[in-house]
């Protein structure tokens, strides 16, 4: 009778406890806005590989060291950068001091409002447009403009602050490694100093652990005082190949975890991978047409061509929006 009882008051308990622990379980996960799918499965196993002590895959917290790609990977990219939108802004307002651009481009272009054409020029008409507009002003003016621009101005296609543009998931990703003990990175084509301006705000990283392209820079005194002046020149473009020599250049030590979305991202994912121990190249892969955009091989903006052949090869992670991630930007 004891041993019945017992037994009763056991199996009692048991189901209690998983009443309990389900969604206490449930309210533990890190990663609430990814389906449990293959990609969210193999981050989890990844942190789980590189942070169990007395295992051969276990890293050091100094070497936790996680990049990520900041345009289409962390926030919208479509139909143009956020950076270029910025830029285009900035030329209607210096358009009365520069009559020159009237017949130049890609400010001619853009001024008429044909963005597309604008682009046409690449890569070279994009740093120009941004070089030309972010010159002349010190690095403080820089920032209060770039940040405000940000946290004020609209998207068309979602009639919300670009700020508010970025991916629930990606956050949650970035949180995860953190409480993990990684040391999170953009290392992004986008201007350093434009990234800077709201990076720590939205995504918990600071200042220093911004990686981009960047313009000449100026130390001058205005009277007594002491400032830095941004120029028009071309100082370092942190794409491709670039990316791999910012890292190197600036944290001086290989991820072990790298994300991102294009082929300007490739390099940095191979140059990730190609380390000893656990690692992790991750790419994101928008094809969710009707919550954000769907594009690949044949776009103008984060093109993801070479890099997708790659992914697919060496079984790199591929996320797709679609059906991976149950909530794309965060809700306002």
């Amino acid at each position: 009778m004891i041993k019945q009882t017992t037994g009763r008051v056991f199996a009692a308990f048991v189901f209690a406890w998983l009443i309990v622990a389900s969604p206490l379980a449930a309210a533990q996960d890190p990663l609430p806005s990814w389906n449990d799918v293959a990609s969210k499965r193999a981050i989890v196993a990844f942190v789980a590989r590189v942070t169990k002590a007395g295992t051969p895959d276990f890293v050091p917290v100094p070497q936790r060291i996680a990049t990520f790609d900041n345009d289409g990977t962390l926030w919208v990219e479509q139909p143009i950068y956020t950076q270029f939108a910025f830029a285009f802004d900035r030329i209607k307002l210096l358009a009365p001091g520069h009559p020159e651009w009237k017949t130049t481009e890609p400010f001619a272009s853009l001024l008429d409002g044909n963005v597309e054409k604008a682009l046409a020029g690449g890569e070279e008409a994009v740093v120009q447009a941004i070089a030309a507009t972010h010159a002349g002003m010190t690095t403080e003016s820089f920032e209060r403009i770039a940040r405000e621009w940000v946290r004020t101005k609209r998207d068309p296609r979602f009639k919300r602050p670009y700020a508010t543009l970025v991916y629930q998931p990606m956050l949650e990703l970035l949180n995860y490694l953190r409480a993990n003990g990684f040391k999170t990175f953009i290392v992004s084509g986008g201007g350093v100093e434009f990234m800077r301006a709201f990076a720590e705000e939205t995504y918990g990283i600071p200042p220093e652990q911004v990686i981009g392209s960047s313009g000449k820079l100026k130390y001058q005194m205005r009277g007594d005082v002491p400032e830095i002046l941004k120029m028009a020149a071309i100082d370092f473009v942190d794409d491709k190949d670039g990316k791999v020599i910012g890292i190197q250049k600036a944290i001086g030590r290989r991820p072990i975890a790298a994300f991102g979305n294009s082929d300007g991202d490739l390099q940095m994912l191979e140059w990730t991978a190609a380390g000893k121990g656990a690692r992790l190249a991750l790419l994101v892969h928008h094809d969710d047409a009707t919550r954000e955009w769907a594009y690949d091989r044949t776009s103008h903006i984060g093109k993801l061509d070479k890099a997708l052949d790659v992914a697919t090869s060496k079984k790199w992670v591929i996320v797709s929006m679609k059906d991976d991630w149950n909530t794309i930007l965060p809700k306002q």
